[in-house]
């Protein structure tokens, strides 16, 4: 006879406290591959239009909107987490690093800041 597990109300919101770095990492790991998903399908029938003055004319009106180039940095921050992430996870796979998982997810996310802030200015460039 196996024995019941208290897994406490789901209105238990303390118990996020009680996730470590792992579960954190695969959390970020899910969120950033949703967002992936639902940027491609969206991303797909605009590049339909490739070709025609309405694509040109539909990018330039976005490109001077501050909010599209802020979101733009997010998606770059999107995208380097979950590559750096799904790296990482492929050594700890592959039996590389597994007593330092923490500290390659926290690496992961210390490298995504300096890439995403470092882009900033890229980004930015025109808007201000």
């Amino acid at each position: 006879m196996s024995e019941a597990y208290d897994r406490g109300k789901i209105e238990d919101y303390g118990r996020w406290r009680e996730f470590s770095a792992g579960m954190w990492a695969w959390v970020l790991h899910k969120f950033t591959g949703w967002v992936l998903i639902g940027y491609l399908f969206t991303h797909i029938p605009v590049l339909s239009t490739a070709g025609t003055g309405e694509y040109e004319a539909t990018l330039q009106t976005l490109e001077a909107i501050a909010l599209v180039r802020v979101a733009e940095v997010g998606l770059l921050a999107v995208a380097v987490f979950h590559i750096l992430n799904g790296v990482r996870l492929l050594f700890v796979d592959l039996g590389v690093g597994l007593e330092a998982q923490d500290k390659s997810f926290y690496a992961s996310l210390i490298v995504t800041g300096a890439i995403t802030v470092a882009s900033v200015p890229t980004f930015m460039q025109g808007v201000f």
